[in-house]
């Protein structure tokens, strides 16, 4: 009965939970015959209930700490929901069985034999532990005789942890009156005698007589002995700790041994896995968070932002953690305000249903930024703190070269930030360096290469390439690869001809192909151009080159469009970093690399978690250009946040820049690699921005504003609308709602916020709201949470602008006439020289990627508003192949800028109290 009722409930369980399956561990150490039986016995009944059941067998050779070892990561495994150790330890080495036992989780130790449980049951704390197995069944067969235990008066004989001890405690908190008898017992018999339940476990061969027994017992009897038998073929026969033949005479009810306490307390194993499975599921069920959100006190005027962060006390990053259902083995902590996400969660919730997938942008900014990052916070802090939806953010990591130059942190801002801004705005948990490191890696290689190929003959490259040791070569994977790409099925290094060899150890780097360049940090300006290799040990062999800014380096965006570790890695290994003098493409495979950037890259490519300051969870994880890259968070962090949120949830990321560039690339690009389809657009507005598209005087970072910003002008602002109206248009391009977010300013009028949501709303936006979040936190973007979840609600038929086997000319003129309102393009000598190498490589049909002035829906920044009838110029194309995208490149642009005459760096110190952050980001 009990296993079919588990039966019954496992597959309700997997019909909610598709993919799910209760798990069971049995961790055996030794090969003890009685052990090897009883483990058959379990791992049979969890087949026929359903349930995975995982053996894992240590050698009798193992020590205390192999075992430890072995539990602390079956304890942190989510697919184990019952775990118990097999009994007795069976090792030459000292075990100490209590330590192994209490060192099980609480929560899965489905034998219930640890301290915390133990000490729960004899506290009468029953729904809140896991009882021994054989108490257990021992319980559900008195309960099976319909006998009430209520006011019996109950013996147990025997005080064992596992049988004896925990017997009484049930017994007694089921309102019976306990006795438990032992070998000191004196009057054993008289006290048999009064039991109206009895249940024996002493491990003494039919001790407790027939006649000791009270007429209508109930008498269960836990005992398994070995006495001699010549009728048997083994010469002996197993008999209970009771008189069974004389006993159940008098008994009205008696369990036999073998066949009656055995199979209940193996069915009572499964029924405490299958509980422990369901309470794992109501923790960690997606769309069920219980999260505390941090209470905001709000200031007049807003203090600075680090002034705000800091008076902010975050949870701790493991509570966070545990909040939005992320087991302990999937989190990785860095201190105590900041984690790493393993893949392991995004395997663990693949068939859970995906949330709301909001993403917000911009209309056309000024040089100052129109508050996209701190729109995105202040409407998950809404959304979660205030209307208590599931809700996740995932932001972009800020470079450090805007940080210490003009533009400042990027964690948000006033009482809608990612905290702690400082942490979050320097070096977080490493990603960016590690793509520095993995990005020089891949130039040095190339530098290196070709010195090597330069000074070498063909032989003496193959024998430092496949070099012999022990007398034996061996090609690596990556060479096998090489060979593959180059038509050489051969695998021995012994068997390649000279013509073989020849194509296997050359490159031929054209160096004026080189397009892989040396990232770092920092603004420098005087990295823009370079000249390397001018040590004497180069022998001559220099070339121009330059540095960029890491986060424009190709293993950025691949890590924000990668799917996982084997997606990125092969990624890293297709990415094109120059051509041959043939024409042929070089891969960074081609030069060896692949494994070590992999290697440099295997912790980047976990999210980060932080949260806000009202405690919403955030993922921070990737920060790809705008321009020459897709300006957008990373894959992985959406969908893992997705499945985190559940159906009901809302994840919101923001793209770089204004709609026109990171909107579109968010859509053409993201989303048609992810597989994963928006539902709102939050287009964020503002006033100021309203002016300059309307023939404002300039804005100029750390110039005050001029007086047309400041003051009311509704007839500039109306003219600016153009702009909000065709980024309006550019979101219903792709099929998705759109929701106008007015960002207020302080020196704003009500008339022209007013007018910017009647613009808005006539420009065909589903609902626009002004938004005070700046300055009230999430209860000022109540509105604007309010509209996402309604234009949530409504179809979002989204499509793509274009599809990728158009030829590659084509697919820029419909970004350039659709997007950004040109009448045409122009292709200048090299782009044309690109195109047509692109479409030769076989790279003509990867999507496209414009990097073009973020200022102006132009390729001219001073072409405000919502210009018409220009010719796009593309000077340049680019590959990203690893990344997947081309891009062209539009008028003249730095992807290095340099530091103002005042950087941010003026004002930010350590304090000299608390040896934290001081100053402004």
């Amino acid at each position: 009965q009990v296993r079919d009722r588990l039966k019954q409930q496992v597959v309700e369980m997997k019909e909610k939970f598709p993919g799910f399956r209760p798990g069971l561990a049995i961790l055996q150490v030794g090969n003890r015959d009685d052990s090897n039986l009883y483990i058959n016995m379990k791992l049979k009944a969890a087949a026929e209930i359903g349930i995975s059941a995982n053996h894992i067998k240590l050698p009798n050779t193992a020590t205390e700490a192999d075992v430890l070892k072995c539990i602390a990561s079956l304890n942190g495994d989510p697919a184990v929901h019952g775990f118990i150790v097999q009994l007795p330890l069976d090792s030459d080495k000292p075990i100490n069985t209590e330590r192994i036992t209490n060192a099980v989780a609480p929560e899965k130790d489905v034998d219930g034999l640890s301290s915390i449980n133990a000490g729960k049951l004899s506290r009468g704390d029953l729904g809140d532990c896991f009882i021994p197995c054989t108490p257990k069944g021992c319980m559900e067969l008195i309960r099976q005789t319909g006998v009430q235990v209520a006011g019996k008066r109950a013996v147990v004989v025997g005080r064992s942890k596992i049988v004896g001890a925990p017997m009484h405690d049930l017994l007694l908190w089921n309102n019976a009156t306990v006795t438990t008898c032992h070998s000191k017992t004196s009057t054993l018999a008289e006290e048999v005698g009064k039991a109206d339940i009895l249940v024996v476990a002493a491990g003494k061969a039919e001790m407790v007589k027939g006649e000791w027994i009270k007429p209508g017992a109930i008498v269960i009897d836990c005992g398994i002995n070995h006495v001699p038998d010549s009728t048997k073929a083994s010469g002996k026969r197993v008999v209970g700790d009771v008189a069974y033949s004389t006993a159940k005479e008098k008994a009205s009810f008696i369990t036999p041994v073998p066949g009656g306490v055995g199979p209940m307390t193996v069915a009572m194993l499964m029924q405490s896995t299958v509980e422990s499975a369901q309470r794992f599921l109501e923790k960690f069920q997606p769309g069920k968070w219980t999260i505390q959100y941090n209470q905001l006190t709000l200031k007049v005027p807003v203090p600075s932002d680090i002034e705000i962060s800091q008076s902010c006390i975050p949870k701790p990053i493991d509570q966070v953690a545990r909040e939005v259902g992320l087991s302990p083995d999937e989190v990785e902590l860095y201190g105590q305000t900041k984690a790493k996400v393993h893949l392991s969660a995004l395997k663990r919730l693949k068939n859970q249903p995906d949330g709301k997938y909001v993403v917000v942008t911009g209309i056309t900014p000024t040089p100052l930024g129109e508050g996209k990052s701190t729109t995105t916070v202040g409407l998950v802090q809404a959304l979660g703190a205030h209307l208590h939806q599931n809700v996740f953010a995932c932001v972009r990591q800020p470079s450090q070269g805007p940080t210490f130059g003009i533009k400042g942190g990027a964690a948000g801002g006033g009482y809608c930030q990612v905290v702690p801004m400082d942490e979050f705005n320097l070096h977080l948990t490493g990603d960016i360096h590690a793509i520095t490191a993995a990005n020089n890696l891949v130039a040095a290689a190339i530098d290196a290469r070709m010195f090597h190929e330069l000074t070498q003959s063909d032989q003496a490259l193959y024998n430092r390439l496949v070099p012999s040791v022990s007398g034996v070569r061996k090609f690596s994977d990556i060479q096998i690869r090489r060979l593959q790409k180059l038509g050489i099925n051969k695998t021995d290094p012994m068997a390649l001809t000279k013509e073989e060899v020849n194509s296997f150890v050359r490159l031929d780097i054209d160096p004026s192909s080189i397009t892989w360049q040396r990232v770092l940090d920092t603004n420098d300006r005087f990295l823009r151009k370079i000249t390397i290799g001018q040590s004497p040990t180069e022998k001559g062999f220099s070339r121009t080159a330059q540095f960029d800014i890491t986060v424009s380096s190709e293993i950025m965006a691949v890590l924000a469009l990668t799917d996982g570790l084997d997606d990125m890695k092969k990624r890293l290994g297709r990415m094109v970093v120059a051509s041959s003098k043939k024409g042929q493409p070089i891969t960074a495979d081609d030069l060896g690399v692949t494994g070590a950037v992999a290697v440099l890259m295997k912790d980047a490519v976990k999210p980060n978690l932080m949260q806000t300051l009202e405690g919403t969870p955030v993922f921070v994880h990737a920060g790809p250009f705008a321009n020459i890259a897709h300006g957008n968070s990373s894959v992985l962090a959406d969908k893992i946040a997705l499945k985190l949120v559940g159906k009901d949830g809302f994840v919101v990321t923001e793209a770089g820049f204004g709609a026109d560039i990171g909107m579109e690339k968010f859509f053409n690009i993201k989303c048609r690699y992810s597989g994963l389809r928006p539902h709102v657009v939050v287009l964020v507005a503002t006033v100021r921005a309203l002016k300059m598209h309307g023939g404002g005087p300039t804005v100029t970072a750390g110039v005050p504003l001029p007086k047309e910003y400041t003051e009311e002008n509704l007839q500039l602002l109306a003219k600016g609308c153009s702009n909000l109206n065709k980024q309006i248009q550019n979101a219903h391009m792709f099929g998705v709602p759109v929701v106008v977010a007015v960002n207020a300013f302080k020196t704003d009028t009500k008339a022209e916020l007013a007018l910017v949501v009647q613009q808005a709303k006539q420009a065909g936006a589903f609902d626009a709201v002004e938004c005070t979040h700046w300055a009230e936190g999430g209860k000022g973007a109540l509105a604007l949470a309010q509209a996402v979840q309604r234009a949530s609600q409504t179809p979002s038929n989204f499509r793509f602008l274009y599809n990728v086997e158009l030829p590659l000319v084509d697919k820029i003129r419909l970004i350039a006439q659709q997007i950004y309102g040109a009448r045409d393009i122009e292709l200048l000598p090299e782009a044309q020289e690109k195109v047509a190498l692109y479409t030769k490589q076989g790279f003509g049909n990867l999507p496209i990627c414009m990097a073009k002035t973020h200022l102006s829906l132009s390729h001219d920044p001073e072409q405000k508003g919502a210009p018409t009838g220009f010719i796009l110029p593309i000077r340049d194309i680019r590959a990203s192949v690893g990344a997947g995208f081309l891009y062209p490149l539009v008028g003249t642009m730095s992807t290095m800028p340099g530091l103002p005459t005042r950087p941010c760096f003026y004002d930010i110190d350590l304090d000299p109290v608390s040896g934290g952050v001081n100053g402004l980001f």
